[in-house]
């Protein structure tokens, strides 16, 4: 559980207000750091449209300006991000009620078994809501981690949050995915190295000769097995390369046996 939390005694509104200022600021800082990763899609439930217009502006501008789409849907959680091609939920609480929590866990409870990524954001800008809060999570016997609790002091914090997290979790699979992609390469060019090294082996035949037969025949098994007849017709090799290819790998004594070339 994210537990940076302020310890400030100092009361605030139930649903925190973005001034110009603010919106402004934070587009700017947010946009450097997401400046050099992927867009997505951002899915938002449809009832936000009505609870926060003010804040639906600024969702929607920030967005769009980063290349991601928003899309008003009916969805179970308040938000899902497609960055990167993977899909994060996040519930996002902006009113923390103290004497009506239970409606809140209940949701989470729920929805934790529906999604792989799913985050809670909870704003808590006080310190009677953060103490409630406390005693909440351990009174539901929530797990850590299961789902990720990040409290924050307003909803612009809270959007910083969800962005980043999906951001990070869309820009970290993009990484995954390119050393795989690297380490798959890193194979073929071993596997191809490994087999010119076998396939020239045989007296007489180059790397032209090679590629040739592994783009008409294919693997050494497979050439092992290829006949004369099948050497010449699909290929441009000699029948001399074919029949000495033919006999290389089919004769036991033929291969063991020392060449002078």
């Amino acid at each position: 559980m994210d537990m940076h939390l302020s310890d400030s005694s100092t009361s605030a509104p139930s649903h925190a207000t973005l001034s110009g200022n603010c919106i402004q600021h934070f587009i700017m800082r947010l946009q450097l750091w997401i400046a050099a990763g992927p867009g997505g899609v951002c899915l938002m439930r449809n009832a936000w449209k009505g609870e926060h217009p003010s804040v639906i502006n600024f969702i929607s501008s920030f967005l769009s300006a980063n290349s991601f789409r928003l899309n008003f849907v009916p969805i179970a959680p308040d938000f899902i991000f497609n960055c990167g091609g993977l899909s994060v939920a996040f519930v996002f609480v902006t009113n923390w009620d103290c004497n009506n929590v239970s409606l809140i866990f209940s949701r989470v409870q729920k929805l934790r078994t529906q999604f792989a990524r799913f985050y809670v954001i909870i704003t808590l800008p006080a310190k009677q809501q953060i103490d409630s809060f406390i005693q909440s999570y351990f009174k539901f016997e929530m797990v850590i981690g299961k789902p990720t609790f990040v409290p924050v002091q307003d909803i612009e914090m809270g959007f910083e949050k969800m962005v980043k997290i999906a951001h990070s979790s869309g820009v970290y699979k993009q990484q995954k995915i390119g050393e795989k992609l690297k380490a798959e390469r890193k194979q073929l060019v071993q596997g191809m190295n490994f087999y010119l090294k076998v396939v020239t082996s045989i007296p007489g035949v180059d790397n032209h000769d090679a590629n040739a037969l592994s783009q008409a025949i294919g693997s050494v098994q497979a050439i092992a097995k290829a006949s004369k007849d099948q050497i010449l017709e699909n290929t441009d090799l000699s029948a001399e390369k074919a029949e000495m290819i033919s006999r290389f790998l089919r004769d036991p004594k033929f291969y063991s046996s020392p060449k002078i070339t």
